[in-house]
């Protein structure tokens, strides 16, 4: 199995950035992309970005778009594989914060990466979620 733990989360002023963390733990060989979904309250869940483990490559939700950025850390990588604190991580920069991005943040993993997979049936693991709350 394979577990997800958020953090970074908070109260910031619109404007402000913040940056999200989210590390896998568990079966981490099997996990290839990493990601991000939110839900606000009365709304459904909206994809967020999702991350390539292998490729780095990414794909963006279009209300986000240009302003929040997903990377990763991986062992799959030449690199990395011969570092044994390497992490399974991924992490979402969020800038230009503004009210309507308040909702509850949920990291997201998968056993495979598409640019396709932007709905929750994409993906098998899920964190148990982080509030991000944007004041005016």
């Amino acid at each position: 199995q394979v577990q997800l733990t958020e953090s970074g989360g908070g109260l910031v002023q619109a404007g402000d950035s913040l940056r999200l963390s989210c590390e896998a733990s568990g079966r981490t060989d099997n996990i290839f992309s990493m990601g991000w979904f939110r839900q606000a309250p009365g709304k459904e869940r909206e994809f967020v970005a999702a991350v390539s483990m292998i490729s780095g490559n990414a794909v963006y939700g279009d209300s986000v778009q240009g302003r929040f950025s997903i990377t990763r850390d991986t062992a799959k990588t030449a690199v990395a594989m011969h570092n044994a604190k390497t992490k399974t991580a991924a992490y979402l920069q969020m800038n230009a914060l503004r009210p309507w991005d308040t909702a509850v943040y949920i990291c997201v993993a998968d056993e495979a990466y598409s640019s396709s997979h932007v709905y929750p049936a994409d993906f098998q693991f899920w964190g148990q979620g982080i509030r991000v709350t944007v004041s005016p």
